[in-house]
């Protein structure tokens, strides 16, 4: 099949063991190596992977960044990686507020792309910056700004995709829509009892397939339907999306309670005074961005152990003044006298900062214990939400569990990573027990198993808690419709594996330190250190202009090689001994050749990863008691040769002059490992020292 593929196709196609490696995973707990993986250049080399795939029997899984939190986008086949060569956005019309993208796009390319026309996409995920199209389609996402502008499903207009059989088709709206899929119509017309009581209940009922779309009275949207599939029913080559104004001089209200499910009892309130976000955040997680970037980073907040953050817009016609007279009217019926109005500016910027980083630095306890996905995504009706989180913590205190809750509470969904026991065999079974009662808990509040992030392989077997065993099989009968022969995706939704199979940190084997680095923050063990790496994919963003530098030498290649992520991910791997198998391996030393060991990652990233000390440790491991390459001993050693040079009189003129002879100097640079068309390095001709004096 690899070969067919590379005849067939123009992008490039992988089935090296480091590629593997990096692709056997995305931002979850799991890990399923694939078989290749495939970075498509356009349509017609995804039409001939889908094609060769079938004649093949091998499953395919598409990617976009790879962010994806609940095992949405690994699989054992083939992995489609659009963001590499399909990032197009084709068209932007700026007076049907409408553009046309790719699947590979990242969220906050389109951003840019449109604010120079007023217009922006509505839903806006935490990781915009490097989330793509194809991902937010796959997974149905939201962000906190779904409050006004609905989820990704409620923005889009038509989709161009292939389905599990091959078929071509434009999914959209309205008389006849449904007849591209041929049986649908008749499926919807004879379950549209179930379809009417269970699904399409609140805004964020996002677990299983969103059949509402279908029904008449909802326009018979087929591409509506599709958004949160998570690719097991087409791949999605090209979207048609709304976009929306921007909202001008938007004010933020912050308002302090004593915890965060009184916080969230005053949900339904705010919502009365149509906000444009509702989020909530605990204290605890205020602390861990004090103690992470520092006193400065957390402005004043009012009084409280739980918060409400909330944006108010201009309407049409209003005045700033108008905007800000209705903030107040809002804070007036928050239920407490914290509260803090603060205008659009930089210190309402700061405050939306603390939110953001706090999602990010989730990935661990206060206690700074790993925490762990798989619950992190729970939603239920926003008038139900704070007894919901009452009883949450009731569980979570009972099952020994802990973690940093914050979430999008105007929509009623709550987001959590919990330190699970899932650094080893035994506590696999704790953890499933624990995920099973806490569906059990969400399905008695008439919530749904997710809000925004999908099922995948961490919630899909825990469906049937949340859906009458008639839904099941109407799910299972959308997929024989649209992927009889279970092609795409297979193990999601329909047909699921089980939550606790594939689980990449128990199949890990500890690497106790060994004369290298200590790693006692991690318990002394090399693969507790690798494995802080969760997935988030911080480091392919571009986060330059905010003062970030993670990671550089991916922003030259935008190659999952070259990136922190990437990286550790094939050292995760070398700790599991499957794929890649020993220290050595061409497939670890590849990998990081390209490190600069710039640190950056040890400071941007949220999760605390240090590549330059893995790679220090990984070249230490391999190299002890050996002879290196002639390269560790040149360039390892230049300051020594440097000084030796500067320190003979006369010695340094005398090699700037012969190594600025080209030939000589392209040999000398091939020699030492270096390319041989930079130009050659200059010796000083008087150190420092001797200058100084």
């Amino acid at each position: 099949m690899v070969v067919a593929l590379r005849a067939a196709v123009r992008g490039e196609v992988d089935d090296s063991d480091r590629r593997r490696a990096e692709y056997a995973t995305d931002a979850s707990n799991y890990r399923v190596p694939p078989r290749l993986v495939v970075f498509p250049h356009d349509a017609d080399d995804v039409l001939a992977v889908l094609r060769l795939a079938r004649e093949h029997g091998v499953p395919v899984t598409s990617r976009g960044g790879g962010t994806s939190i609940a095992g949405n986008s690994v699989g054992t086949g083939v992995v489609l990686d659009f963001s590499r060569h399909m990032n197009r956005i084709v068209k932007i019309d700026p007076e049907a507020r409408t553009a046309v993208v790719q699947p590979g796009v990242v969220m906050s390319d389109l951003q840019r792309a449109a604010a120079p026309h007023g217009l922006r996409f509505g839903p806006d995920p935490s990781s915009q910056n490097r989330a793509t199209f194809g991902g937010m389609i796959g997974n149905n996402a939201c962000g906190p700004h779904a409050v006004a502008y609905g989820r990704t499903a409620d923005n889009v207009r038509s989709l161009d995709v292939v389905d599990g059989t091959g078929r071509r088709f434009t999914a959209g709206a309205g008389d006849g829509a449904l007849a591209a899929v041929p049986g649908m119509a008749e499926l919807v017309r004879t379950h549209l009892g179930p379809i009417r009581t269970e699904l399409g209940r609140f805004g964020r009922q996002v677990s299983g397939y969103s059949l509402e779309h279908l029904l008449p009275e909802n326009g018979e949207h087929l591409a509506r339907m599709l958004v949160g599939t998570e690719g097991t029913l087409v791949t999605v080559l090209e979207a048609t999306v709304d976009l929306v104004p921007v909202p001008t001089a938007p004010v933020v209200v912050a308002l302090g309670y004593p915890d965060m499910p009184t916080a969230a009892d005053a949900v339904p309130a705010m919502l009365a005074h149509r906000p444009l976000a509702v989020e909530g955040m605990d204290a605890r997680l205020v602390d861990v961005v004090r103690r992470h970037h520092g006193p400065a980073a957390v402005p004043e907040l009012p009084a409280g152990g739980g918060w409400l953050l909330v944006e108010v817009g201009a309407e049409a016609g209003e005045s700033d003044a108008e905007v800000l007279a209705r903030a107040r009217a809002l804070a007036a019926d928050g239920g407490t006298d914290a509260v803090m109005v603060v205008p659009a500016g930089t210190q309402a910027a700061a405050l939306w900062r603390i939110r953001a980083d706090g999602a990010g630095l989730g990935g661990r306890t206060p206690g700074g214990a790993q925490a762990w996905p798989g619950w992190e995504d729970s939603a239920v009706p926003p008038e139900r939400l704070g007894d919901y989180l009452r009883d949450l913590q009731e569980l979570m205190a009972d099952r020994g569990v802990d973690g940093l809750m914050y979430g999008h509470f105007g929509d009623g969904c709550m987001h959590v990573r919990l330190d699970l026991p899932l650094d080893g065999p035994a506590g696999v079974s704790p953890s499933r027990e624990f995920l099973t009662a806490a569906a059990e808990l969400v399905a008695r509040y008439g919530g749904s198993l997710s809000g925004e992030h999908g099922d995948g392989r961490a919630r899909s077997e825990l469906l049937p808690l949340m859906y009458s065993a008639e839904v099941i099989d109407l799910f299972a009968s959308v997929k024989a419709l649209l992927d009889p022969a279970d092609n795409l995706n297979p193990g999601v939704l329909v047909r699921p594996r089980p939550l606790d199979a594939d689980l990449r940190r128990p199949a890990a084997r500890p690497a106790p330190a060994a004369g290298g680095f200590a790693f006692g923050e991690d318990g002394g063990d090399f693969t507790t250190a690798v494995h802080r790496c969760t997935g988030v994919g911080k480091c392919r963003a571009d986060t330059s202009g905010s003062g970030g530098f993670m990671c550089p030498s991916y922003r030259a290649t935008a190659d999952e090689r070259d990136v922190t992520r990437g990286r550790a991910r094939v050292l995760q791997e070398l700790t599991n001994g499957s794929i890649v198998h020993r220290w050595d391996s061409p497939a670890v030393h590849d990998s990081l050749d390209l490190c600069l060991s710039c640190k950056a990652c040890s400071a941007d990233c949220p999760a605390g990863v240090d590549m330059a000390r893995y790679k220090s440790e990984v070249l230490h491991r391999t190299y002890r008691g050996k002879v290196r390459p002639r390269t560790h001993y040149l360039l390892g050693q230049l300051p020594r040769w440097s000084g030796l040079v500067t320190r003979v009189p006369g010695l340094a003129r005398l090699v700037n002059t012969t190594m600025s002879w080209r030939p000589l100097s392209r040999v000398v640079l091939r020699l030492g490992g270096m390319d041989p068309r930079r130009t050659m390095v200059r010796f000083a001709e008087q150190s420092f020292g001797s200058w100084w004096r």
